[in-house]
C-alpha cells in the first residue's frame, strides 16, 4: 500500500491534486490530508508516506516550518513542495533543501503528478 500525504490549506488545490494523483496511480494506495501543518508531524512521521506534497504558504505554520519540525524525525518521504508562488527566493530555497524532491508549481500540477509516479 502506497501512502501519500497532502498538507494544504487550499481545499481545491488538494482537490485537484488527489485527482491527478488518482489518475496516475495503478497501484494499491491511501491518501491522508490535512488542511493544517499544525500539529501533524507526528501524524505523518507515523504514516512515513513514500510520497508527501507540502504547500508553503498556509495560516499558522508555514511549508518551511513543517520542513523544519521534521527534520530528523526519520522521514523518508519524497517531498514535494506545491506552491501557487513562483518566487524565485522560494525555488531556491527549495532545491537547497535536503529533505525536498522538487519544487511543484499548483498551475503545473497537471503535468509534473503523472511525471513522478511515472519513476
Amino acid at each position: 500500500m502506497l501512502d501519500i500525504v497532502i498538507i494544504d490549506d487550499d481545499r481545491v488545490s488538494t482537490f485537484v491534486t488527489e485527482q491527478y494523483i488518482k489518475k496516475s496511480l495503478t497501484v494499491p494506495y491511501k491518501i491522508h490530508t490535512f488542511s493544517s501543518a499544525v500539529g501533524v508531524s507526528d501524524l505523518v512521521a507515523n504514516i512515513n508516506p513514500e510520497y508527501l506534497f507540502l504547500d508553503l504558504v498556509m495560516p499558522q505554520m508555514t511549508g518551511w516550518d513543517f520542513l523544519e519540525e521534521i527534520k530528523g524525525a526519520g522521514i523518508t518521504s519524497e517531498v514535494y513542495i506545491l506552491s501557487g508562488s513562483l518566487e524565485l527566493s522560494d525555488v531556491e530555497k527549495a532545491n537547497k533543501n535536503s529533505l525536498v524532491k522538487k519544487f511543484l508549481p499548483k498551475l503545473s500540477v497537471k503535468e509534473c503528478i503523472p511525471e513522478i509516479f511515472r519513476n
